[in-house]
């Protein structure tokens, strides 16, 4: 065993004792994948923030706490005989090889646009191996991300077909033309489920513009 697995190994063995029914800590004891998930977004966004902080002393401890989060998913799913860390890293492991061909395989060299066209490519052909229907390229953007990440997200992937304003400057008469229907709205009294609507309208549409200029829309 090398010294790094020996680590690996001493984390597994400490996130099981603290799931053990017998001695365990009761607050380990009674989460659930649901009750963790909003601790596992939020370790994310804390390695995130130590990145732009630049802190590195402060993003080692937040990468650690980020791993726990997925030790701590992959005991819960062990436990009921489902996988296990194990096999969470080989899942990985094999999913990198697959993508990277010209890294791994007899593809040779590709740019950088080139390897993330046949990542999604490879991607494709992996969900209709595992027979997921997917009506739409926008069906696997998840939904648990933030709002603005999400339409942006779904705006690149529309954008690759062809669905997307062609410069700002018709995304700025939309972004005016959205907020004038707030306006419009708040005139009229504002309906709440209406405000809910044509804000989510305007929202969409400045999360596109930021896009377009390269800018995130959550700073």
């Amino acid at each position: 065993m090398t010294q790094d697995t020996g680590r690996i190994e001493r984390l597994l063995a400490i996130m099981a004792k603290l799931r053990d029914p017998d001695g365990g800590c009761p607050w380990d004891l009674e989460q659930t994948y649901a009750s963790i998930a909003p601790y596992t977004i939020e370790e994310a966004y804390e390695v995130a923030d130590a990145i732009e902080r630049g802190d590195m002393d402060d993003l080692k401890d937040e990468l650690g706490d980020l791993l726990l989060q997925v030790v701590f998913h992959a005991q819960m799913a062990e436990e009921e005989g489902l996988f296990g860390f194990r096999d969470v890293v080989d899942a990985i492991c094999e999913k990198m090889i697959r993508r990277h061909p010209h890294v791994f395989g007899d593809e040779g060299e590709r740019s950088a646009g080139e390897v993330e066209g046949r990542w999604e490519e490879i991607k494709a052909q992996e969900k209709a191996v595992k027979g997921a229907k997917v009506e739409s390229i926008l069906d696997d953007v998840p939904r648990a991300l933030p709002a603005l990440v999400r339409a942006v997200k779904l705006q690149n992937r529309a954008a690759r077909v062809g669905f997307d304003w062609p410069d700002t400057t018709q995304v700025i008469e939309k972004l005016n033309e959205e907020m004038l229907e707030v306006s419009e709205e708040l005139a009229k009294g504002g309906d709440h489920d209406r405000l809910e609507d044509e804000m989510g309208d305007l929202l969409f549409v400045y999360a596109n513009l930021a896009r377009h200029l390269k800018v995130d829309p959550e700073t």
